[in-house]
């Protein structure tokens, strides 16, 4: 593996973001000084938090799967993510809500799921599940250390034994088909592939191997951060501030002074000169490549995932067959994802997740209130409406969401409605994200793995990249790996080696049979 050459005993991480926070975690575990600059006034990033009245609303990410990465943070110094974040285990998962008013909990307790599947889709469905969850569990395996949880300093390191297993288990074929493989019903298929879209891919067209997305979801568990997903960042931050890191809130970078193909200081916009032995950089990859001058040269241009309006509710009512994440899928399918990566045409017949967190956290809203978070995907505007478009398309398109939600069965949600927040794509374009998509560099083939943009930086010594940008991709889990890695890349050391005593994340035991049918 390739590392930063040179002294590396002081780095700088810019950005405050779950990459940039696992990254400082694993350095100060490495013994070395950290400084963390960050240009909000707090940490998260993209997993922010705004108060909206007396609503306390996540910015960002709602689903959190594999918790045990974000342990391994907190072990690198000697801490527990336990000891500072309460994970709520989700029960079912997810709730989804079809078009023909059929419903099905989404457990990740086999047997409960199993249980689930017969009753909804009949015996051999249920066969086709098990079968499948080995699947995924196998695919899983196969990818997670040789292909996820890695560095990559060339395609090469793609021939391993592992890629010979992976190919076995149909991982290079198309997602949808190799589901259709387990499952004949169209609806269950769905539960199993709409993941794809996280990837920035249709799942006609993407790789089977990105099924792992769904083992993180469908197998390895949902959970919920008591305080909402913006307790896991401020949990890091206040843990590596306790374990030495030097923060700066409210500092942007503003350029990075160099000298014989190193970075040799952090300039802020405040003035201050921070001067370092390497940087990380976890900002967004415009961000970065503005701030170093240039950005790689690439056969084609970066494609970007589609982007998401996202409408944040605070109401005085909520309605009792929302779980705590609920995919309300519509009709179509195929023309959905048609019109979202292809014709950029805002969905016709959209699926919706909805998220009430205060189905297990009632202190993120005022007593007796409720919130829920809507995600309709959108196209970004490489393909779709400009972000200027958005001005007057953003409201008319919320009034729509509305409508779409009370014919769903939420009866009455325009009225219900007390404090909003509406975030569209011209709000992800003024945050600095490419196409104006959330979900950054999508996970074609020709953009994953060692195809994806590298988190070293060429003509530079001591620069390391970070973040959803980069390797291994978008999402919380990858993320927080990303951070994992950057880190590696300056120590020089395993990717991921949690200090001597510290005992991994354990789940606790899941509910099965008719207790794992919590409605909430």
């Amino acid at each position: 593996m390739r590392t930063v050459t040179g002294p590396t005993d002081h780095v700088v991480v810019v950005g405050a973001g779950l990459s940039g926070l696992a990254c400082a975690l694993h350095l100060l575990g490495a013994g070395r000084r950290v400084t963390l600059v960050e240009r909000d006034a707090g940490p998260g990033g993209r997993a922010g938090r705004v108060g909206l009245g007396g609503y306390l609303v996540d910015t960002g990410p709602t689903v959190l799967t594999m918790p045990h990465l974000a342990d391994e943070a907190f072990a690198a110094v000697g801490e527990s993510l336990s000891r500072h974040v309460e994970l709520l285990p989700l029960h079912p998962a997810y709730r989804a809500a079809f078009a023909d008013g059929s419903a099905l909990d989404v457990h990740t307790d086999g047997d409960a799921m199993e249980a689930e599947v017969r009753r909804f889709a009949g015996p051999a469905e249920a066969a086709g599940y098990r079968r499948l969850r080995g699947w995924l569990e196998r695919l899983y395996r196969a990818q997670m250390r040789r292909f996820i949880d890695t560095n990559f300093d060339s395609p090469f390191q793609l021939a391993h034994p592992d890629l010979a297993r992976l190919a076995a288990l149909g991982g290079f074929g198309r997602l949808d088909a190799r589901i259709g493989r387990f499952l004949s019903d169209a609806r269950l298929r769905r539960v199993f592939s709409f993941q794809a879209l996280y990837a920035g891919v249709a799942p006609a067209r993407a790789l089977a191997a990105y099924a792992v997305i769904a083992y993180m979801d469908t197998v390895a568990g949902v959970w919920f951060p008591k305080g909402g997903m913006h307790a896991l960042p401020r949990a890091m931050a206040d843990v590596a501030g306790a374990a030495g890191a030097e923060v700066r809130w409210s500092a942007e970078v503003s350029t990075l002074e160099r000298s014989a193909g190193r970075v040799r200081a952090v300039h802020l916009a405040s003035g201050e000169r921070i001067p370092c032995d390497a940087v990380v950089l976890t900002c967004e990859l415009p961000a970065a490549h503005r701030l170093l001058g240039r950005a790689p040269r690439r056969p084609v241009p970066l494609r970007h995932s589609p982007s998401a309006v996202i409408l944040h509710a605070g109401t005085d009512r909520t309605w009792p067959h929302l779980a705590h994440h609920t995919l309300s899928f519509g009709a179509a399918w195929e023309r959905t994802f048609e019109e979202l990566t292809r014709t950029g045409r805002l969905m016709s017949d959209p699926s919706l997740l909805i998220t009430r967190p205060t189905a297990h956290d009632a202190s993120l809203a005022p007593p007796g209130r409720h919130l829920h978070y809507v995600l309709a995907p959108c196209p970004n505007t490489a393909v779709g409406p400009s972000a200027a478009a958005w001005r007057d398309l953003g409201p008319r398109y919320r009034d729509r969401l509305v409508a779409e939600l009370d014919r769903r069965g939420l009866d009455g949600f325009a009225d219900s409605v007390e404090e909003e927040l509406l975030v569209t794509p011209l709000d992800w374009t003024a945050q600095g994200h490419a196409a104006g998509s959330p979900f950054s560099v999508s996970h074609t083939f020709a953009q994953t793995g060692p195809f994806r943009p590298r988190n070293l930086v060429r003509g530079l010594d001591n620069v390391v990249l970070a973040g959803c940008g980069t390797t291994p991709g978008v999402g919380v889990p990858t993320v927080l790996i990303s951070g994992k890695l950057a880190a590696a890349r300056v120590t020089g050391g395993p990717a991921a080696v949690p200090r001597a005593g510290r005992p991994p994340y354990r789940r606790p035991p899941t509910p099965t049979g008719a207790g794992a049918h919590d409605p909430s």
